[in-house]
């Protein structure tokens, strides 16, 4: 009863070969109470051989629940099934079985050595698989195959002392039917423990698996640090030989063991998997260890997200650190900035209201031109302020046109630097075409233009390709190059070369505000030394 309800609540192979093993078993005993020892007629004939064969069938419906789990070899397989088939029509060829005190013929004593050499030979190799698959199991497991192996040792044992054993009053008769108690205490447990057994048993692995969801519980690390801290424990649990935690992504966490490229025993919950490479006898004697791995898995996967929760919190205030530091430094410098042409203003503007009448007419002239200068500067200054805080906010609308490359960038250059037109060389291929947008690219050409001026010397080569849309923009100057010192800086914003910021005027922007539109466009823009000298700078814009 206790074998089938196993296999009734699991419907598994192995559950159902060792139901039909103790059903056999059970209708061995049932029919041998009606089975008479000397059958007259065809009815009692089958009876008593139906009963025997049961018997003959019992070992081998045993060997086929523990082969199961690992099939044998071919030979092995082989003498097997041969005996038990031969064993079978030798039981329904063989015309008498003698009875007590009767001498034996020469065919019945060969059927005998038959019967006890097949049940013999899968008796032993029942003990043996599973006293060899008990080995790096864990506790509850180990201890069932073991018991199992015991029970099926013992009924052997039994089963051979009753040809011993005749006489019921005698004391071997006792041990015998000890024996034979014993070993079905021994199928009980190994089939169905009682929940108090397999508490008892699993109590060297219960210490391990609490401080693995203690830890689960109590640490804040990354995700990874997470998986890699239950990886073993939980691989321990099952006895498997390697096991990988992944997202619900499948990106590997973690791995323990030896990890298979496919195969394993996989456990799912809440968007996070456990893949355990256990032992193929794992799904039926580690039932409850895999019930206790689905909810560690529930624990790992509430781990995982306090712990992406933290990384996120703590991504999150190193982000607004950093913003808040950015903040105060861009305040701090587009103030220092402005203050100049500021008061160069102020100073002007007072100048000419309180002692204009006093200047002559050129100098009037030279306070407007300063003027007009100073207010130029602050404007473009401003202009740059507010084009960062548009990239700051995502605020650039991406729009690509299909357009024809060469006009397009000698257009760009002849506002940028009117005044040295006849020093830029451009250098883009015959109806050059990208689809980009225009305004992303005027805007990063005319800053590098201006920069390639401002800080390098002449010739400017301006070169320019377009392949399947995506276009590359280089701007090289022949001036001394980029300060070593600054390379890694010369994208932040406010950076400017030592000496350019007593020489030239500007505030450290533009390149900053150009990778940013570069990068608006899903591009980017890097710097390369030039060969021998100067800078050049590359612009990347994909085709969107």
């Amino acid at each position: 009863m206790v074998a089938i309800r196993l296999w009734w609540s699991r419907r598994a192979r192995p559950a159902g070969w060792l139901a039909l093993a103790f059903l056999a078993m059970a209708l061995l005993v049932t029919v041998g109470r009606l089975a008479p020892s000397h059958p007259h007629g065809t009815i009692q004939y089958i009876l008593q051989r139906g009963d025997i064969e049961l018997l003959v069938l019992f070992p081998y419906l045993l060997y086929r629940f523990a082969t199961t789990f690992a099939p044998p070899g071919r030979l092995m397989r082989l003498v097997v099934t041969s005996l038990t088939a031969g064993l079978t029509v030798f039981t329904f060829a063989l015309t008498r079985f003698p009875a007590t005190g009767e001498s034996w013929s020469v065919g019945f004593a060969v059927y005998v050595i038959a019967f006890f050499v097949h049940w013999t030979l899968l008796s032993i190799t029942v003990t043996v698989r599973l006293l060899r698959a008990g080995r790096g199991q864990p506790s509850v497991s180990a201890k069932r195959m073991r018991v199992l192996a015991f029970a099926a040792a013992t009924l052997t044992i039994a089963l051979l002392g009753t040809t011993f054993a005749t006489n019921q009053s005698h004391p071997g008769a006792l041990i015998v039917q000890l024996i034979g108690f014993a070993s079905i205490v021994g199928f009980y447990l190994g089939i169905d423990p009682p929940r108090i057994v397999r508490a008892y048993w699993r109590t060297p692995d219960q210490a391990r698996l609490q401080d693995a969801m203690r830890g689960l519980v109590t640490i804040a690390a990354s995700p990874p640090e997470v998986a890699a801290r239950i990886a073993a424990p939980a691989a321990a649990l099952v006895g498997a030989s390697g096991l990988a935690v992944r997202d619900d992504d499948g990106h590997e966490l973690a791995t323990w063991g030896t990890v298979e490229p496919d195969g394993g025993v996989v456990i799912a919950e809440e968007g996070l998997t456990f893949v355990a490479w256990t032992s193929p006898y794992a799904p039926f004697f580690n039932e409850d260890e895999l019930r206790a791995l689905h909810t560690i898995v529930g624990l790992t996967a509430t781990a995982l997200d306090r712990a992406r929760l933290f990384e996120q919190e703590h991504e999150t205030r190193l982000a607004l650190e950093r913003a808040n530091e950015l903040m105060t430094n861009f305040v701090a410098l587009a103030a220092h900035e402005l203050r100049t042409p500021v008061t160069t203003i102020n100073g002007f503007v007072q100048t000419l209201n309180h002692v204009g009448n006093r200047l002559s007419e050129p100098q009037k002239v030279e306070l407007r031109e300063a003027l007009e200068q100073q207010t130029q500067r602050m404007a473009a200054l401003v202009e740059q302020l507010l084009d960062l805080s548009r990239l700051d906010a995502d605020a650039v609308d991406v729009r690509p046109q299909l357009f024809e490359l060469e006009p397009r960038l000698r257009q760009v250059i002849a506002i940028a630097a009117p005044e040295h037109l006849g020093e830029v060389e451009v250098n883009v291929p015959d109806n050059a075409r990208a689809n980009v947008d225009p305004h992303v690219l005027d805007h990063v050409v005319t800053n590098l233009v201006t920069n390639a001026f401002r800080y390098g010397r002449a010739p400017v080569r301006v070169t320019a390709t377009a392949e399947n849309g995506h276009l590359r923009v280089a701007v090289e100057d022949s001036g001394p190059g980029v300060a070593r010192e600054i390379e890694e800086t010369l994208f932040d914003r406010f950076t400017r070369a030592g000496v350019a910021r007593d020489r030239v005027a500007g505030a450290g922007l533009g390149l900053a505000i150009a990778r940013a539109y570069a990068r608006a466009h899903r591009g980017d823009l890097r710097y390369e030394r030039g060969d021998p000298t100067g800078a050049r700078f590359v612009v990347d814009l994909p085709a969107v």
